[in-house]
């Protein structure tokens, strides 16, 4: 837009970057580092974005954590399982850009700020049989953070999403997670998370909040604070709502504040990292699958993750990719009802690996192997669900909700009977009635479960072929034999939780090249403008091929746009 600035009063810097997630703070902190003046404009009241409400892994192949563990693969690994995992939406330029400067990202923020990480040297990608595919030292997370070095930063900064924390504590995936399974199990599962609980309590008393910082928070937390530590300006509460285009590049962004409207004028450029468009109801209308409204999804990210990214670009000439395998990163999500009458949503991540569960739709069969990733379930339940709608449900024995918990129902020793109570969890001390319960075909579940029992009692299923991979297999349980994630389910009483489609966030984001720049309609970088995270399509072309698929290129590519951006030629 060529706007009328007469009316604005005007702030100058160097980059200013629009959003707070793990995109923008990563070219922010990036940029500062390399000497820019840096803003940060953020529309919501608190820093963080959907990135402050996910798990924080990022896929980062032959990152120095894996190399220090004695992980070394070469690159050509990483790119043949994404060759065969991306098919005709393989872009050799971006996923070459990214092999190269995702491992150069983690060293840069290990060796120059706050941001530190620990390893997912055992994590799995997700298709094992994919030629490529790693079986482990692909991923990294932030480590947990300290919320007390945040200082005054720390109440500007998103809390863990209120579903997958307990009493607002969240916890961090691999031993953390498994201590707080295995609690009634094992003493020293009991002792730690007795330790970790009590700290909580502790600060909970006396700061109203968890400042044992895990996922995603500890990401954003670390983020913030070198961002600080290098003079970047954080503003929360200021929405853009457009941007600054004069003679023929972007110059700026208008930013509406609670000190009045404000023209910042970036004399190098803008980053569009506002999160996607996971609640923008009219383009979910357009792009997402069997969503005749819009509203037939359960998004997890902010409410406030609502396109304003996306429409920018657009302003300007930027152009939306709508022709990625996929539009979203799919995820299995629940209604959580609670007493004042809203709901919150639940990810199904944990519970669907494990032995004794498995997912049907309303005809009462299977359609998918459970202990596959998040977005295979949901694109098998959006491909086979009949009829009008979308759904699943997980069903499983009193047994297994007792030692692995079902949605946002937790394990023994956490009562199950307010969820049953509240309608979240359907019940039935018969499998027929359990279907009754549920709208599901009685007959067709009672064939589908026989069927499946009678494998399933010699760990075996010959229908989805459930334990066969590394990844399958890590989300099981190891201590059941012979197959970690298969087991009977026989014994009542039965639950049931009623599954819908969601995700984690967008994939059809402003289309870029290998420099984070954004392309007009002739494929030509629109001067001063980049994107990262969400607001950029995927560089996996809409497809899922590992967990951090998402937060991985993000920072990498805010990495490579703060960079572009000041200049940068020789890595740090």
């Amino acid at each position: 837009m060529h706007a009328d600035t007469s009316l604005y009063a005007t702030v100058d810097c160097d980059v200013l970057v629009i959003g707070s997630g793990a995109a923008g703070l990563s070219a922010a902190v990036t940029a500062a580092w390399h000497g820019q003046r840096v803003i940060v404009v953020e529309k919501d009241e608190v820093f963080g974005g959907a990135t402050a409400w996910s798990g924080g892994w990022m896929w980062v192949p032959c990152n120095p954590l894996a190399q220090r563990a004695g992980i070394i693969e070469d690159r050509r690994l990483p790119r043949t399982y994404l060759e065969h995992e991306l098919g005709e939406h393989f872009d050799p330029a971006m996923i070459d850009a990214f092999l190269e400067a995702a491992p150069k990202m983690v060293s840069f923020f290990e060796r120059h700020t706050a941001l530190q990480f620990a390893d997912g040297n055992a994590i799995a990608d997700i298709h094992g049989d994919t030629p490529g595919a790693g079986t482990g030292g692909r991923s990294v997370i932030a480590a947990p953070y300290n919320a007390y070095e945040a200082g005054k930063l720390l109440k500007r900064l998103r809390k863990t999403m209120r579903e997958t924390s307990f009493m607002g504590m969240p916890i961090m995936a691999g031993r953390d997670l498994t201590a707080f399974l295995t609690l009634t199990r094992s003493l020293r599962s009991l002792v730690h998370v007795t330790r970790r609980f009590g700290k909580h309590l502790i600060d909970l008393a006396l700061k109203g909040r968890a400042m044992h910082l895990v996922n995603g928070v500890a990401l954003i937390a670390r983020l913030a604070k070198s961002a600080e530590d290098l003079g970047v300006q954080l503003w929360e509460s200021a929405p853009a709502t457009g941007l600054i285009h004069e003679h023929d590049r972007v110059a700026g962004a208008l930013v509406e504040t609670a000190k009045g409207r404000i023209a910042i004028r970036a004399g190098k450029g803008v980053v569009l990292a506002a999160g996607g468009f996971a609640n923008d109801i009219e383009r979910r209308k357009a792009l997402f699958p069997r969503t005749p409204t819009g509203h037939e999804h359960l998004a997890l990210p902010p409410l406030s993750v609502s396109g304003d990214g996306l429409r920018l670009g657009e302003s300007v000439g930027g152009q939306v990719a709508d022709d990625l395998f996929s539009p979203a990163a799919w995820a299995p999500v629940s209604r959580v009802p609670y007493k004042d009458g809203s709901f919150g949503h639940f990810p199904h991540i944990i519970e669907r690996g494990k032995p004794g569960i498995i997912g049907v739709l309303a005809n009462g069969q299977r359609f998918v192997n459970e202990a596959n990733g998040y977005y295979d379930y949901v694109a098998a339940m959006v491909a086979a669900a009949p009829g009008t709608e979308v759904v699943s449900w997980l069903i499983c024995s009193h047994a297994f909700q007792r030692r692995y918990g079902l949605g946002i129902s937790r394990p023994f020793p956490l009562p199950v009977e307010p969820f049953i109570r509240t309608g979240y969890l359907k019940s039935g001390h018969s499998i027929e009635a359990l279907a009754t319960a549920c709208g599901i075909d009685p007959i067709g579940l009672s064939q589908t479960l026989a069927e499946y029992n009678r494998h399933a009692r010699n760990g075996a299923d010959p229908q989805f072929g459930r334990g066969a991979t590394p990844y399958n297999r890590k989300q099981g349980d190891a201590q059941h034999k012979p197959n970690p994630c298969v087991a009977p389910i026989e014994q009542g009483p039965f639950y049931a939780v009623k599954v819908e489609a969601g995700c984690f966030g967008t994939f059809a984001g402003l289309k870029t090249n290998a420099h984070a720049q954004v392309l007009n309609r002739e494929g030509q970088p629109i001067t001063g403008l980049y994107s990262a995270g969400s607001d950029m399509a995927s560089i996996m072309g809409g497809h899922y091929p590992a967990g951090g698929i998402n937060l991985g290129p993000a920072a990498t590519f805010g990495y490579i746009a703060g960079r572009h951006l000041a200049g940068a030629t020789a890595y740090e």
